[in-house]
Parts: structure tokens; sequence; C-alpha cells
């Protein structure tokens, strides 16, 4: 799961895309640990969030993914990519397991805690499974916030990686903490 051939050569290319056509800010890159195991949680706009995550940091970003992706020969794909699955329609304690496993290798978990892109553009309540991974791996959460829209070359659209923060006990407040830290810095 751990360096994964396919996405080292795909992330220039991705990177090179993602500048060229939607020419994103990205701030807050130092607060992505350099190395060791975190997590990267924020608000999903768009099916491209995981292109702009994978151009806005060097480290290998295993993304947990719904499990339709995985149909036919895009499964090839996704699987050489680290991507992990998920089924969306039940508590599927195997996608968090699997997760966990990768950040037990000090690696890197993206994940978008609403389960889909939000489609009016008010940010949906979040899944608890990033406070969960956080609490049971002892991982920071790094959360970001994505703004303005995925416009071929215009330069509205933003990433921002805030402040790493830990879980405590209570996983339904840690959940609501960092929905409300996302909204906040989202402007809603």
């Amino acid at each position: 799961m751990n360096d994964c051939l396919f996405y080292k050569i795909l992330r220039p290319i991705v990177t090179g895309f993602v500048k060229i056509f939607f020419r994103p800010n990205i701030f807050g890159t130092e607060n992505i640990p350099k190395d060791g195991r975190c997590i990267l949680a924020g608000n999903h706009t768009s099916i491209f969030d995981p292109l702009l995550l994978m151009s806005s940091t060097k480290r290998e970003i295993h993304f947990l993914a719904k499990n339709e992706l995985w149909q036919g020969p895009k499964k090839i794909i996704f699987s050489n990519l680290g991507l992990i699955p998920v089924n969306r329609k039940t508590r599927d304690g195997n996608a968090l397991h699997n997760a966990e496993k990768v950040l037990e290798k000090d690696l890197v978990i993206g994940i978008f805690p609403e389960g889909t892109t939000e489609k009016t553009g008010v940010m949906l309540k979040f899944k608890k499974g990033a406070v969960k991974m956080s609490s049971d791996t002892d991982s920071p959460i790094i959360p970001f916030v994505i703004t303005g829209k995925y416009n071929i070359f215009k330069n509205n659209l933003t990433i921002k990686f805030l402040d790493k923060i830990y879980i405590k006990d209570d996983l339904i407040k840690e959940n609501e903490r960092l929905m409300n830290i996302i909204s906040k810095e989202r402007g809603n």
C-alpha cells in the first residue's frame, strides 16, 4: 500500500494539469508533516478535489473513495493508486480497518467526511470516519478547506491547510469540532 509507483508517475501529470487549468491558490502546506502519519480531512466540492490535494503536497495520499469506482477497468487504476474502497451504504468497518493499517505505516490518508460532493454549495454533516481513525491510531488531522470553483484558466480556486488537531475521547463532539473548524474557515 505504500510507495505506489503509479501514484508517483501520475502525480506530476496531475500537478501540471491542475496548475495549468485551475491555477489554484494553495496555503498552509507547512501544516502537512513531511513524514509520519496524518489524516487530511476537508470539505468536498467537486470530483476534482482529490487531484487538487495530490497537487498540493509531495506526500503520497491514500484516499478513501466510494466503492462504485471499482467497477470495470477503473478498478485497476484505483487499486494501483492506493485508494481504499468504501461502501457508503453500510458502516464500512473494513474500509476504516484498511485505512488504519495505512496510518500505522506512517502514511497519509485523505478523506472527505461529508461522504459525497456538495450539490448545493452547503457543507453536509460529517460522518465520523476521520475522527474515529484519528482516535484509534493517535494520528493528527490536518483540516483543509476548498473554496471557489474549478473554472478553467481562472484563479478563484483555493485550498488552505489548517493547523493540525488531535482527537480526544468524545467522537461526536470531536466530529462537530472538526466540522466547525472547516465551516468557520470556509465562511459559513
